[in-house]
């Protein structure tokens, strides 16, 4: 049955009360949704009991519905990389072609700033002034191992300071320039370094042989080296300072003592120049004067009548001393008065001097003379 068969057939509502009921409605419900989003006084929002219920029912209902709306994003995506998977894999390709060489240099730059940061790290005791170098050449043989680094004069480098990297020494300086030094190793046949035995305190020298690993030689003392005995720089002659590592001490083929270098564990690329010259520029002059002792006490400064007091005694010691000297001296030059002859004593003649007799033997016993 159609609407208009009803009983409402004949039913006409005006346009104009409806829009304004509509209105009022509106506004009404307005009012309340304006009313019940007030703000709290402790920040957060006061909502009405109508629009917590209103809340609760069409949130579930909302979200069945956006349900499917997600889905269709979902697979419009898909389906989107799916057709252009071809020329992403190509970009992505080109991408990686290009962050390739930013990849190896940073890298490198990594490493070198970890050498750089251990370098730095390095402390003599007692300190001892330090200067990073890069090694710019290298010359290898059977009997020669050197390198160029590149300080010289201009930085206060001379011919014989030691040279160090992370692990140990590496050598000495034996040549220089303005810019650049010459640095012979300690594996080179021209080498030669005072060492002592860490365990043992066994003084000996280091002999390099054009071999990765130099020879142990006028080793004081029986049985002082093992194997596995950590060698330090001695500081005997005054060329090095004592106590840098070396190496390790091992049992070469031949049977003589070796030792395997700290140095060797890494490239000698990056080193520190230790400008050491003797020990006296370790001393500190003014610390070689003893300090007075801490128990000892000083006495007060005299008062002025004290001081008076003192000043009176001393000026009549220097007047009795003075007084001293002068009758010293006048008794010195006063002549000597002459003597009456019956004080002097009578002479004697050679005639009345008798001749002294010897005493007689004692008498022995058994009556034997």
């Amino acid at each position: 049955m159609a609407f208009r068969d009803g009983p409402f057939e004949n039913l006409k509502v005006p346009l104009a009360w409806t829009a304004a009921v509509v209105a009022v409605v509106g506004m009404i419900g307005a009012g309340l949704l304006l009313v019940s989003d007030r703000t709290a006084p402790d920040g957060a929002a006061g909502y009405s009991g109508m629009r917590g219920a209103t809340e609760t029912v069409t949130g579930p209902v909302s979200g069945v519905l956006a349900a499917p709306v997600r889905w269709v994003g979902a697979v419009t995506d898909y389906v989107g990389g799916y057709f252009f998977a071809v020329s992403e894999n190509r970009r992505l390709k080109a991408e990686l072609a290009e962050l390739q060489p930013w990849r190896d240099q940073a890298i490198a730059l990594k490493n070198i700033n970890g050498r750089y940061e251990t370098m730095l790290g390095l402390r003599t005791e007692p300190a001892v002034p330090m200067l990073t170098a890069r090694a710019i050449s290298e010359s290898r043989g059977p009997f020669k191992n050197a390198k160029l680094i590149d300080v010289g004069s201009a930085k206060g480098v001379r011919i014989g300071n030691p040279v160090i990297n992370e692990h140990g020494l590496v050598g000495r300086v034996t040549g220089v320039t303005g810019g650049v030094s010459r640095m012979v190793q300690l594996t080179d046949v021209a080498s030669r370094t005072p060492v002592l035995v860490d365990r043992t305190d066994a003084r000996a020298m280091l002999t390099g042989d054009g071999s990765g690993n130099p020879r142990l030689e006028f080793v004081r003392g029986a049985g002082s080296v093992q194997a596995g005995d950590r060698i330090l720089s001695s500081g005997d002659g005054g060329g090095l300072p004592r106590g840098i590592p070396i190496g390790i001490a091992a049992k070469g083929i031949d049977g003589s003592w070796r030792v395997k270098l700290f140095s060797d564990r890494g490239a000698v690329d990056y080193v520190r120049v230790l400008l050491f010259q003797d020990f006296s520029q370790l001393i500190d002059p003014e610390g070689l004067n003893a300090a007075p002792l801490a128990g000892l006490t000083t006495a007060p400064p005299p008062s002025e009548e004290d001081a008076g007091a003192i000043g009176d005694a001393a000026a009549r010691r220097r007047t009795a001393a003075q007084a001293q000297s002068d009758r010293a001296r006048a008794a010195a030059t006063a002549p000597v008065p002459a003597r009456p002859d019956s004080a002097r004593p009578a002479p004697v003649r050679p005639a009345e001097i008798s001749p002294r007799t010897p005493p007689e033997p004692a008498p022995t016993p058994g009556g034997v003379t």
